[in-house]
């Protein structure tokens, strides 16, 4: 991996971000990525570096989220038209290759699925997106018992949090994800299979 050292990459991210807000959030990530990843044997440096990374661009305003990501050849489809917030995975995915010279794939994977999932995601996606939704600074009831199941078992995290997902965007109204829907439908079947196995 090249770039900068973590404790760098730390003060640059606090200072590009301006908002410690988000700051904090983006450090409660990569602790809880850091965790996640000792659980589950994966490389808790790579975990870390994306926790730290996944949200340079999610300040950014939808029409700068838009220019940006059509400038850098980034598929914008029609859900995100009308929702360019979830554009700042991929972007930040190429700010953290721009700015930071990650070229490790397996961070730039993590950064750019880490807000709607995927089907196939690989285990250190699956943890940047379990610590992105459960890291401490989150308020909601399911929380602690998600973070603990994901300690344990990444996979049934994975629907566990997809689900509670889903559910809290139909309470309000709110559209999902296509890609999101094909990783839920993708997490389903895998538990069908290993049912069956």
């Amino acid at each position: 991996m090249n770039g900068v050292n973590f404790a760098q990459m730390c003060g640059r991210v606090r200072e590009e971000l301006a908002q410690e807000h988000r700051y904090a959030h983006v450090v409660r990530v990569a602790r809880l990525a850091d965790r996640l990843a000792q659980a589950h044997g994966e490389d808790r440096r790579a975990a870390r570096v994306a926790g730290m990374l996944h949200d340079l661009a999610r300040l950014y305003s939808a029409e700068k989220l838009l220019e940006e990501s059509a400038a850098r050849g980034i598929p914008i489809d029609a859900f995100a038209r009308l929702h360019p917030v979830v554009l700042h995975a991929p972007l930040g995915a190429e700010l953290a290759r721009e700015q930071y010279g990650i070229d490790d794939e397996r961070i730039l994977s993590a950064i750019r699925s880490h807000t709607l999932g995927a089907p196939g995601m690989s285990r250190l996606d699956k943890i940047v997106f379990l610590a992105d939704g459960l890291e401490p600074g989150r308020d909601f009831a399911e929380r602690s018992r998600l973070e603990r199941l994901a300690l344990h078992d990444l996979d049934a995290a994975m629907r566990a949090t997809l689900r509670s997902t889903i559910a809290y965007l139909a309470a309000r109204g709110l559209a999902v994800a296509p890609a999101t829907t094909s990783a839920i439908e993708y997490f389903a079947l895998t538990e069908k299979e290993k049912k069956t196995a």
